[in-house]
Order: structure tokens, then C-alpha cells, then sequence
């Protein structure tokens, strides 16, 4: 049957989208780009705050209205938010055809046939999915870039968020299978393999090894890239810098979601830290890895934040001269444990926040990108701008896929996947421009 199919949310639920595409091709069905043209539309959605669980709703709608104008015969809905509210969205989109979690990956093919044959299916198992074993991913990022799920779920405890329970406790892949997958990557011709989980460095507690030793393991496949993405602030441990510092393919790169700074907040929030011993992190991570860029992200408008905790905020993002921030308002979560507090954060207030903190990051990342203006970056090509195939599209390795910004160069003859040396010459708040030097050998 032709099967369309919609992935939305996070890289690590883009990764369970490649190995339902994976099913799907093994089990001989063509997948289409077009969804008027498919005959089964898959919808794997996202649950994490209100802002996905409204854009997924919407995806699941307009996906639904095809069965009336165009050929749709069947809509399965899977992912966070049909694993988060099964029975609601069961009820309330009655032209939903099949409903799944996030554990029934390997279920999409069976029940395509069933909802064929005129069965309405809500499938939910009792035990967790097996990311040991292989699977024929089926990538969507291109040949250059692949995305590498070390674990899943998460046991952390923070208050602002349901993951655990949508997802389940921390549960590491064996290094067997992440090696075995990640040279399959490299075979494939991959040059940036991006290191996800919902916590990178918990890696492996619960085997008894760790990420440092993860990445020692992957960094002799030689990729070009090894970027390790979603690492928590009090698990970065001075092995893990030192083997950044040294080993050249692992990028100079730290993803590091803080949330916050006050310690009034991280305390309700339930997480460590506070202002000094966060900025010392980011001290010593600039000690030990020169030339590192850090990213990170902050919560605004969470229960209780005074006027003053996010003053300190404001005080730690002037001092920090983080490269790549993002910020997010407050979403009350249902059955997080922050949805109970009291001082829920006025709207308004969010909003004003959230835009005076974007625009002091925005003053900070133009005069941080302001500085590489002249200097010569290895770049990784893309993709040919959508307005004009005359520019093509990169990243250096300090931008990670999707949520940093980018590089564009003159297009030449390059290709998606080459790497070249490019010289920056013009800078702007999120992306840079620049003209190709060299190209890389491995290009």
C-alpha cells in the first residue's frame, strides 16, 4: 500500500519514525512524501508540553480530513501523545483507525492489515520495545547525518515534566548494539552521527560501564562528527571534557539543558545546582575543552520564579556568553508534579520574560558570532536553499542539526555531505555567511 507518514517532536522520537519506515519498506509498502496520496497516513506525535501536544492534534485533524478528500482508507495514530491520552483521543477522533504507544514499533505492519480489513485496533503492550535488537532504519535526515539512540526514558525527577512517565525509568542500550548500528551508519557514508537520549551522560549505570567509554568505543569507527547531544549538568565529569578535549572526531560541542539558574527555582524544579556552581561549569568546561561551544536552554514563568530569580537568570546569560540558548515558557503539564504548585506565573508575565531574555541571547549570539567573522570553519553541507540552488545550506560543528543556526555558501558544485573549509564572512544573530576555501578529504 503507498504510506505516508508524519514524525513530529524531538530527534528521538524522529529515530522510532526511521524504524516504523524501516517495517514498512521490509514489509513491501511504498512510502510517499504526499499524504492526498497515501492510502495509510501514520501520525507519530509528540506529547511532551502543550505547544506539541496542540501542533500534534492539529497534525492528527488535518491528517483526518484526507479520509473524506483524498485516499486515505486508514489513519494509525502512535508516539508520546497517544501513549500520554490513548483513551481521550480514542473517543474524541472517532476517524482515528488504530491507536498505538511508544512501544508498539514493530506492530505497524500487522495492524495496517487489520485496519485494511475493517478493524478498529487500540494496541497497547505490557512491556518496553527492544532497541537492542537490529532494525533496518530507514533515514530521513539524509546520508550525511544520522541520529544514534543510546537509551530510553528517563528517572530523573524533574517537576516541570512527564517523560518518566510517558517514556518509563532510564533503560541503556548495550554498547554491542550501538557500535554494531553505528558502523552500519558509518558503512552507510554518515559523517555526523548525533548522540541522543533523554540524558546522554546517564549512559550505561545501569550496565555497569558509561558514556566516556561509549564514545571511546565510537570514536574508532572515525566519523568525521561525533556530537553528543541532551547531557545533564551534574554528570559531566572531568573524564568525559578530557576525552573532548583530545579525541578529534568527537565535536567541540556541549549541549547542556540548565532550566535555570536560581537556586529558589532548580529547588522546585527539582533539579540541582545553582548561580555559582553552574557558572563554575561553565568555567571549567571552557578550561578544559578550548574553542568549546555551549548550548543550552532555560525555563521562564516557572511556579514561583519572582521577579528577582529571573534577574539572576538575566545576570547569568550576560555573564555566561552562552553561544546558543534557547527559551521556553512554562507549560503546566498534567500530572507533573509542578501542575499542583501554587504562584502559577501569570501569562503575561511569561511572555514579557521569555522575549527579555530572548533578545539579551540574541545581543549575545550576534557578538559571539560577530567574532568568528574571518576565521575558517570546517563546514558539513545540507542541503540547496529552498529560494535559491545558487546557496547551499551548512553547519559548522559548533551549530547541531535543527535547533542551532546555519551556514550558507556560495552552492559551486557542491553536494549534501561534503565537507569543506569555509572563510566566514558575514554574521548574524543565529546564522553566518561565507565563501568556500577548501574542500576536506573525507568530503
Amino acid at each position: 500500500m503507498k504510506i505516508g507518514v508524519a514524525s513530529l517532536g524531538c530527534a528521538k522520537n524522529l529515530v522510532d519514525t526511521e524504524i516504523v519506515l524501516g517495517f514498512l519498506t521490509e514489509a513491501g509498502h511504498e512510502l510517499v512524501s504526499d499524504p492526498r496520496q497515501a492510502e495509510i497516513i501514520i501520525v507519530n506525535t509528540c506529547g511532551f508540553i502543550t505547544e506539541a501536544k496542540e501542533e500534534s492534534i492539529a497534525a492528527i485533524l488535518e491528517m483526518a480530513a484526507l479520509k473524506e478528500t483524498g485516499l486515505c482508507k486508514g489513519l494509525i495514530v502512535m508516539g508520546c501523545l497517544s501513549q500520554r491520552y490513548a483513551h481521550e483521543l480514542w473517543e474524541e477522533i472517532p476517524e482515528i483507525d488504530a491507536m498505538l504507544g511508544t512501544n508498539e514499533l514493530d506492530l505497524v505492519p500487522s495492524v495496517i492489515e487489520r485496519v485494511t480489513s475493517g478493524e478498529r485496533v487500540m494496541e497497547r503492550r505490557g512491556h518496553y520495545f527492544d532497541y537492542n535488537r537490529s532494525y533496518a532504519r530507514l533515514s530521513t535526515t539524509g546520508s550525511h547525518l544520522a541520529y544514534l539512540k543510546i537509551a530510553e526514558g528517563c528517572s530523573h525527577s524533574c517537576a516541570f515534566c512527564v517523560i518518566p512517565q510517558i517514556r518509563g525509568p532510564y533503560r541503556s542500550r548495550t554498547v554491542e548494539s550501538i557500535v554494531s548500528e553505528a558502523r552500519l551508519l558509518k558503512e552507510a557514508g554518515v559523517k555526523e552521527l548525533a548522540i541522543i537520549a533523554q540524558d546522554t551522560t546517564a549512559y550505561g549505570r545501569d550496565l555497569g560501564t558509561n558514556i566516556v567509554e561509549l564514545l571511546q568505543e565510537l570514536s574508532q569507527l572515525e566519523f568525521p562528527w561525533l556530537r553528543l547531544l541532551y547531557t545533564y549538568p551534574t554528570s559531566i565529569s572531568d573524564g568525559l571534557l578530557n576525552l573532548m578535549a583530545r579525541e578529534p572526531s568527537l565535536v567541540k560541542y556541549v549541549d547542556l539543558p540548565l532550566q535555570h539558574v536560581s537556586e529558589n527555582v532548580l529547588r522546585s524544579m527539582k533539579r540541582p545546582g545553582s548561580y555559582a556552581a553552574t557558572m563554575g561549569l561553565i568555567y571549567k568546561i571552557r578550561e578544559r575543552v578550548p574553542g568549546v561551544v555551549i548550548r543550552s536552554s532555560f525555563i521562564v514563568g516557572f511556579p514561583g520564579e519572582t521577579e528577582e530569580d529571573f534577574q539572576e537568570l538575566l545576570r547569568f546569560l550576560a555573564e555566561a556568553r552562552l553561544n546558543h540558548v534557547g527559551v521556553f515558557k512554562y507549560s503546566r503539564e498534567e500530572n507533573s508534579a509542578a501542575y499542583a504548585y501554587r504562584n502559577q506565573v501569570p501569562e503575561a508575565i511569561k511572555e514579557r520574560r521569555y522575549h527579555e531574555a530572548m533578545m539579551l541571547q540574541q545581543q549575545i549570539s550576534t557578538a559571539l558570532n560577530e567574532e568568528l567573522v574571518g576565521r575558517e570553519l570546517q563546514v558539513l553541507m545540507e542541503y540547496p536553499l529552498e529560494e535559491s540552488e545558487l546557496v547551499m545550506v551548512g553547519r559548522h560543528s559548533g551549530q547541531a542539526p535543527e535547533v542551532d543556526g546555519v551556514v550558507y555558501v556560495g552552492r559551486g558544485d557542491l553536494q549534501p555531505g561534503d565537507l569543506v573549509t569555509v572563510r566566514i564572512t558575514e554574521a548574524r544573530a543565529y546564522d553566518l555567511a561565507g565563501e568556500v576555501v577548501e574542500r576536506s578529504e573525507s568530503a
